[in-house]
């Protein structure tokens, strides 16, 4: 498969839709693509059983708070930068690069640094969605190592992490970040193809061009395409009536309210935020929460808004569906639930919370 102007805005709709409302703006990052791929040429998308075992596969993204990324945006060379430093480290060339998380910008700017460097784009992710922590990847879960982390800024800055695991390499890098001006853009967990086989989420640029087609090809009802194509379950249908965002320790936190309208007139979810819609509560009840993926949609269009384009008075659906697998091991959870996060509750699958997927609440 070959990314160029033909699919990448369906893998942008699909990347907004899979990123829980976090992992960037889209808007820029498809520009950029676009700009890329006609400048460099398509991007050859591969699986990982393409590749040779012993390959090395680099993982890239950017870090910090997404808000920053409305005006303040990348060079496009900065990941082709770290590249030689990365080759240099291990020995041996870097054979493709790979999303650290699908979900957002996140998801579709790796396009930009393939059609760049010239190398292909493995179809797999680290998180199946968008997570606001560097260990909240598939690869910590599977016990691959993050170092060495490697991070740079639009300047041409270049730092070299090398951390006891996961949980210092994020206080050591989001620190780095801050510095930066709120955003940076690294690489962490860089391993080999038989390693990434087992320890990242397949399939997924593939899927989120599946989701941006079903969208753009159902331009009556988009949303109960996208529904159905996800089996997502919807959690309220009206507007935007409240929204409190900050930005901290480089993070993006907050929440915001919908007030339910039509049928659900009367109903208020309140969306608790870190980068990411992390937990949805109504009456005090959680209705879904992470690692089950919440993103917020255009009512009429099905498209995602992203957290730091929350608005009073915009009418939305909120829809939520199932994460990757993996999440959802004990392993995953003490990563990626809800107490990872500070929240004291037990996670729920959200089809276990929801009867028929839509109705009501068991």
């Amino acid at each position: 498969m070959l990314l160029d102007a033909g699919n990448l805005r369906a893998m942008a709709i699909g990347c907004s839709i899979l990123g829980a409302g976090g992992g960037g703006d889209t808007s820029v990052g498809l520009l950029a693509s676009l700009q890329a791929v006609e400048e460099f040429g398509p991007v050859r998308v591969v699986d990982l059983d393409e590749l040779d075992d012993d390959a090395l596969v680099m993982p890239c993204g950017g870090i910090g708070a997404p808000l920053i990324w409305i005006e303040k945006i990348d060079r496009g060379d900065e990941i082709p930068r770290i590249i030689p430093i990365v080759e240099r480290i291990h020995g041996k060339p870097v054979a493709a690069l790979m999303s650290a998380e699908i979900g957002g910008s996140n998801g579709l700017s790796p396009v930009v640094w393939c059609a760049r460097s010239g190398r292909p784009l493995v179809d797999a992710d680290g998180m199946g969605r968008a997570f606001p922590e560097v260990p909240q990847v598939t690869m910590e879960v599977a016990g691959v190592s993050p170092n060495p982390a490697v991070m740079t800024d639009e300047r041409g800055n270049v730092i070299i992490f090398d951390g006891i695991d996961g949980h210092w390499m994020e206080r050591m890098e989001r620190a780095a970040a801050v510095e930066f001006g709120g955003q940076a853009y690294s690489s962490e967990y860089q391993m080999t193809v038989a390693q990434a086989k087992t320890a990242t989420a397949r399939g997924t640029v593939s899927l989120a061009i599946r989701i941006g087609e079903a969208v753009l090809a159902a331009p009556r009802d988009p949303v109960a395409s996208l529904v159905e194509t996800l089996g997502a379950t919807v959690l309220i249908e009206g507007k935007i009536v409240d929204v409190e965002r900050r930005i901290t320790g480089g993070f993006v936190r907050g929440s915001a309210a919908i007030e339910g309208l039509g049928p659900q007139a009367g109903r208020i979810l309140r969306l608790e935020i870190q980068n990411e819609n992390l937990i949805a509560l109504e009456d005090g009840e959680v209705r879904a929460s992470v690692p089950d993926i919440i993103t917020v949609c255009d009512t009429q269009t099905a498209t995602a808004i992203h957290t730091e384009r929350l608005r009073y008075g915009q009418r939305v659906t909120v829809i939520a569906f199932a994460c990757d697998p993996i999440w959802r091991t004990p392993a995953g959870l003490e990563l990626a639930g809800p107490r990872a996060f500070g929240y004291d509750l037990d996670y729920v699958p959200v089809e276990a919370i929801w009867r028929g997927g839509t109705s009501a609440p068991a």
